[in-house]
C-alpha cells in the first residue's frame, strides 16, 4: 500500500534512562523497539516509504537502521514531537502520512486494522477505550463522534487514551501543517490536532484498537509490561 510513513525517534527519553536513544532498547525477543516495527512495517509497506526522524545519537540509529530515510531535527534537545512532525511533513512528498511514536510496541495485527482506513484516506487517532492513565494523552469526542480535546490535560469526559499511532489523508495534512508551525517548541504534535479541530473544523476519527496491545515505553514498568505481552 502506497502511503507515507514516519517513526518520530528524535527524542532523548530520559525517562527510561538508557545510554542509547529510546527506540533502539531491546526487547525480550532480542529485537529492539525500532527494528520490531519496521520488520512489521516493511511487511505491509514500501521500505522506500518509511522515513525517522532523529536527533539524540542520531548515528546510532542510523547505522542500526540503514535501509530507511531520515529526516534530522537538529533541534531534538529543544523541541517536542510537533516540531519533529512538521519536520516530516513539509519533507515527504505527497499523500496522506502514518506517523508513530519511536517507542510504542504494537501488536502487529493493529497494522492490518488501519490498513483499510488508510485506503480509504480517513484521517484518525488510534484510541484504547479501556484505560485513561493520568499521565496519557487523553481525548473526547464531539457530537459527531469525531475527536474534540486531545492532550494529556484532559479531565472532563475522557473517552481514553491515544495509543501513539496516527494519519493525516493527503486533503488534512496541509491543515495539520500550518497548525504544527503554531504550536511552541514543547508542544506535543497532539497540539498541532487539536489546533486544527478547533480552528479548521478538521475531522480526526478515534479508531479503537482497544484489542490490541499497544504500549509506549516511558519507564522501566512498561518495558516490563511489553515483555510480558509480546
Amino acid at each position: 500500500m502506497s502511503c507515507n510513513i514516519v517513526i518520530l525517534a528524535a527524542g532523548v527519553g530520559s525517562r527510561l534512562g538508557r545510554p542509547h536513544p529510546k527506540p533502539l532498547t531491546p526487547l525480550a525477543g532480542g529485537e529492539s523497539i525500532l527494528a520490531r516495527a519496521l520488520r512489521m512495517l516493511t511487511a505491509r509497506f514500501s521500505r522506500h516509504s518509511i522515513h525517522l526522524v532523529v536527533g539524540f545519537k542520531k548515528e546510532m540509529i542510523m547505522e542500526a537502521m540503514p535501509d530507511v530515510g531520515f529526516i534530522y531535527n537538529q533541534h531534538y534537545g529543544d523541541t517536542n514531537t510537533s516540531k519533529s512532525l512538521l519536520k516530516a511533513l513539509t519533507i515527504l512528498g505527497p499523500g496522506g502520512v502514518l506517523w508513530l511514536n519511536g517507542d510504542v510496541v504494537f501488536d502487529e495485527r493493529v497494522l492490518d486494522d488501519l490498513l483499510p482506513h488508510i485506503a480509504m484516506d480517513r484521517s484518525f487517532v488510534c484510541v484504547n477505550t479501556a484505560s485513561v492513565g493520568e499521565e496519557e494523552v487523553k481525548y473526547t469526542l464531539d457530537e459527531q463522534g469525531y475527536i474534540r480535546q486531545l492532550s494529556k490535560t484532559v479531565t472532563e469526559g475522557a473517552r481514553g487514551e491515544a495509543v501513539g499511532i496516527n494519519y493525516v489523508s493527503a486533503d488534512d495534512r496541509p491543515v495539520l501543517t500550518k497548525r504544527l508551525q503554531e504550536c511552541d517548541d514543547g508542544d506535543y504534535f497532539e497540539r498541532g490536532l487539536e489546533l486544527a479541530i478547533e480552528k479548521d473544523g478538521l475531522r480526526i476519527e478515534a479508531l479503537d484498537t482497544s484489542h490490541r496491545p499497544v504500549i509506549e515505553i516511558d519507564f522501566t514498568e512498561d518495558l516490563a509490561r511489553a515483555n510480558e505481552t509480546f
